[in-house]
């Protein structure tokens, strides 16, 4: 009988991970079933998708309340529905706030795995035994996290990030700069200001302006912005106009690989993009800032408990790349960051150098160790 195999993804990365995970097991077996919360990428890999998954596509303590309801809903009759006729496993890829609740539902009814595991050992680490109530397997994408779960005796597999396995470990920028038309003497900029209108919304301004300030010193500076999808590329738009006017700036429809690989720099938002930034090999600036709440919250209860957020810092365990964090971003300190990773070509050399070491550790074709940890899971 074929593998039976519940699955719900969050948002744009989740899609990703889920459709390489979905084409892994296809290869072990032919006749795997696929169904539950998927993108379209999920889904061409043949997913029967229920739901999108950017209907997951909600960050942050305060932004999420407004959906709460609309999210328990979704929770409580995907539960039903699984454990009216229960698959052979569930894999719940990233969007932990959600998956986790719903796995801890599932669990013994059916093998529950956690694929992505959240930043608990970051932030907020007493999640560490709900994460342990609620699945029977973490698959973690980064290869310190299981030395933290070692320690609190939860179930824990490395299976490497498959952005390490898409992205080879030498880029071409060349190549880069002629698929986008961009000279090769060029002076260029990549401005990734986030995947979701919420990430855009608070960053985009400054983005945008820091990128007037850095042009106004050098004119002749090219810059790239590839935009996730028509909503962030349309809020973007207005912010560059009102906050850059006068400033060209050529708005990408995805294209992110190759606008980072074009790139001298690249201002980038805080998340998997800073992953993909340092797999190309590129020196970046990095920011993130959340709603003025949730930061408050996160700083007076002293819930974090690490000194950089950026992947790459964290992979390195020290602050290779500059980053800012709430009011630190300003245009000013953003153009400044940049200013010097441009007038710093050892520096960008040592970059590279670092990042391909981190390259290297990451890419162990990672969808195929997934399905392989999955598949074990379910045998046992």
């Amino acid at each position: 009988m074929a593998l039976r195999v519940g699955i719900v993804a969050g948002e744009a990365s989740g899609d990703t991970l889920g459709a390489a995970f979905i084409t892994a097991l296809r290869e072990r077996d032919p006749g795997v079933q696929v169904f539950g919360v998927a993108g379209p990428k999920m889904i061409a890999a043949g997913c029967e998708a229920w739901e999108s998954s950017e209907s997951l596509a909600v960050m942050g303590v305060t932004e999420v309340l407004r959906h709460l309801p609309r999210l328990w809903r979704l929770r409580r009759r995907l539960a039903q529905r699984f454990l009216a006729a229960p698959p052979d496993v569930f894999v719940g890829i990233d969007a932990p706030e959600f998956n986790l609740g719903l796995e801890r539902r599932l669990k013994g009814a059916m093998p529950t795995v956690q694929y992505v595991s959240p930043q608990v050992w970051a932030w907020r680490q007493g999640r560490v035994r709900g994460i342990g109530r609620s699945c029977d397997l973490v698959l973690c994408l980064l290869p310190f996290e299981t030395r933290f779960y070692a320690e609190h005796d939860v179930r824990a597999v490395f299976v490497g990030h498959p952005l390490a396995d898409r992205i080879p470990l030498a880029v071409d920028r060349d190549a880069a700069r002629a698929a986008l038309g961009v000279a090769r003497e060029a002076t260029v900029v990549a401005v990734l200001p986030g995947s979701r209108v919420g990430e855009v919304t608070r960053l985009g301004a400054d983005f945008a302006a820091a990128c007037a300030m850095l042009a106004r010193q050098r004119p002749d500076t090219l810059f790239l912005a590839p935009m996730a999808n028509a909503a962030v590329r349309e809020l973007f738009d207005a912010q560059w106009r009102e906050h850059a006017p006068g400033i060209c700036a050529r708005l990408l429809d995805g294209q992110a690989d190759g606008a980072i690989i074009a790139a001298d720099v690249v201002l980038v938002a805080s998340g998997t993009a800073t992953l993909e930034t340092t797999l190309c090999k590129r020196p970046m600036v990095v920011a993130y800032r959340l709603g003025a709440i949730t930061a408050l919250l996160l700083r007076t209860l002293g819930l974090v408990k690490v000194a950089h957020f950026s992947q790459p810092n964290l992979l390195a365990g020290e602050e290779l790349v500059p980053e800012f964090f709430q009011e630190a971003v300003t245009p000013a300190a953003l153009a400044g960051a940049l200013a010097a990773l441009l007038d710093d070509p050892a520096r960008a050399a040592l970059l590279a150098r670092r990042f391909l070491a981190i390259h290297e550790s990451l890419r162990v074709d990672g969808a195929r160790r997934a399905a392989d940890a999955v598949l074990e899971l379910v045998r046992r």
